[in-house]
């Protein structure tokens, strides 16, 4: 097993050597935290792999996510109903319980006090897509996507700070914003591989067929589908906004780092006229340094006009 440091640093290098929106995020945050979502980062990227890994059979792929899940629980010293009795005495748990991330991911959850549901519930939302998907609703399309963004957020308010229970849905919306932005992104790579996350009502609203869809037609049905749900996520993005209410000054700043990279996909998307199939909607690395940049200024530039008003008032009472 190896040492904590040792750990942070195999979720830090996992970190920039995959996350391409997220870690320009991070930057904005002090070294103690910043480790702590590069652990929470490397959680969520290592059970999506898993989940992910095509050159395995889904029956694999189940076992494997099954005994990441006992590891992870061992790690934590918790109890997980959805464990299979005997999971660990599988081959593969000496393996995932000598993950060089474990340590870390134990760190941030108990320096944190991050409720180890969260985690097993994006176990849970990568196991989902094991199975046939079959997605009607919105309604279940939300079910899913707390799953696997979400529970997420939840775990970021944590690590970041925050106060009042109002701060958990908009959290929730949060992670909704993002990824209804995600889906919309990898429209095309998702039905490659069998996934279609647009609810089937708004195919059928549109009339749009999931067999266009895999053609890659861009018609006025799906110029008209996805600027609906483009403006959806945008409903959800701005109820995101009032999340900066309840945060920590360091939760506000990658907050607002967050959302802007990710609103600018969205943007990106739009700009593009919907056409998510020709090539991967990306934003360059610049653009995202620069969000980065002018979230920790306007965190620096509010920090000094509150400190300036709070001056002239006790100036003003001597």
């Amino acid at each position: 097993m190896p040492s904590l440091s040792e750990s942070y640093e195999f979720c830090r290098k996992l970190t920039r050597r995959t996350a391409h929106n997220f870690r320009f995020s991070f930057l904005t945050l002090p070294e103690e935290k910043r480790r702590a979502m590069e652990a929470l980062y490397a959680f969520n990227r290592i059970t999506d792999d898993l989940g992910d890994d095509t050159g395995m059979t889904l029956q694999l792929r189940k076992v494997r996510l099954g005994t990441w899940r006992q590891a992870v629980r061992v790690a934590l010293n918790c109890r997980d109903e959805r464990v299979a009795p005997g999971m660990a005495t599988t081959g593969h748990l000496a393996t995932f319980g000598d993950h060089p991330a474990l340590p870390a991911i134990s760190d941030m959850v108990q320096r944190h006090q991050i409720p180890p549901e969260y985690l097993f519930a994006v176990i849970d939302g990568v196991e989902s897509d094991l199975v046939s998907l079959d997605i009607s609703t919105f309604r279940e399309l939300e079910r899913y996507c707390y799953h696997v963004a979400g529970a997420v957020g939840l775990c970021c308010i944590h690590v970041w700070g925050f106060h009042g229970d109002e701060a958990i849905p908009l959290a929730i919306d949060c992670g909704l914003a993002f990824q209804l932005t995600n889906i919309l992104r990898d429209i095309k790579e998702d039905a490659e591989v069998g996934r279609i996350y647009l609810p089937r009502e708004d195919l059928d609203r549109f009339s749009y067929s999931e067999e266009s869809l895999r053609s890659h037609e861009i018609n006025e049905p799906f110029m008209e589908l996805m600027s609906f749900e483009t403006a959806r996520a945008q409903v959800h993005y701005e109820k995101a906004e009032m999340l900066f209410d309840y945060l920590e000054p360091h939760g506000q700043r990658i907050l607002r780092a967050m959302i802007d990279i990710y609103r600018g996909l969205l943007h990106e998307i739009e700009r593009r006229r919907f056409d998510v199939f020709s090539q991967r909607v990306s934003l360059p690395k610049w653009k995202k340094l620069w969000f980065a940049g002018r979230a920790i200024l306007m965190s620096r530039s509010s920090r000094r006009t509150r400190t300036g008003h709070v001056a002239k008032g006790a100036s003003g009472t001597r």
